[in-house]
């Protein structure tokens, strides 16, 4: 019922753009957002992103802030130009607030921290102006947003164990033990 409500939202234009490197993800979402009326269009990098934008400007977009061969507001700031009233969110798993700033001054519509599943995506982007989507039903705890953080940073860092605990201004040891253990629900 409420799928087929949102649906009707959509309207006529049911043009998507995903923009994501992560392959994965993008195929999950990309098939989520089909399922719920969508036409679905994706890209896997800032240049792909871009071309598609500059030759066939949807009518809304999702886009990953941070992408392999740049960023996000790059996409973002092309649609913009090609078509004022795209309704854009910019997607990321690196949730700050500077970055959020950054995104709705540019021209963003909302802000996702990842992992943020397809219902979620959809409300944001069908959210009316004044009106704030609503919180997640099951946000990730305390415990899980530090431990995706440390793994965010340790990937960042190659996997550098030294170099992770110096940036993350803790103990070596106190790291070493985080890491191995399972994640927090």
């Amino acid at each position: 019922m409420l799928i087929e409500r949102k649906l009707h939202e959509i309207g006529s234009d049911k043009t998507l753009l995903l923009v994501d490197d992560d392959e994965p993800f993008l195929r999950r979402l990309a098939k989520a957002m089909e399922k719920r009326g969508f036409e679905v269009e994706t890209a896997g990098s800032v240049a792909a992103g871009r071309a598609i934008s500059t030759a066939r400007p949807p009518a809304y977009a999702v886009v990953d802030l941070r992408l392999e061969d740049g960023n996000g507001l790059d996409v973002v700031e092309v649609l913009r130009e090609r078509r004022p009233n795209c309704r854009i969110v910019v997607l990321t798993g690196y949730g700050a607030i500077a970055t959020a700033v950054a995104a709705v001054k540019i021209g963003a519509t909302d802000y996702l921290s990842k992992p943020a599943d397809a219902t979620d995506v959809m409300n944001a982007l069908l959210a009316k102006d004044d009106d704030l989507p609503p919180p997640p039903e099951n946000p990730m705890s305390a415990d899980r947003v530090r431990w995706e953080h440390i793994q965010r940073v340790y990937e960042l860092c190659d996997r550098n164990v030294s170099e992770t605990a110096r940036r993350l201004n803790m103990h070596r040891r106190t790291l070493q033990r985080i890491l191995a253990k399972r994640s927090p629900r």
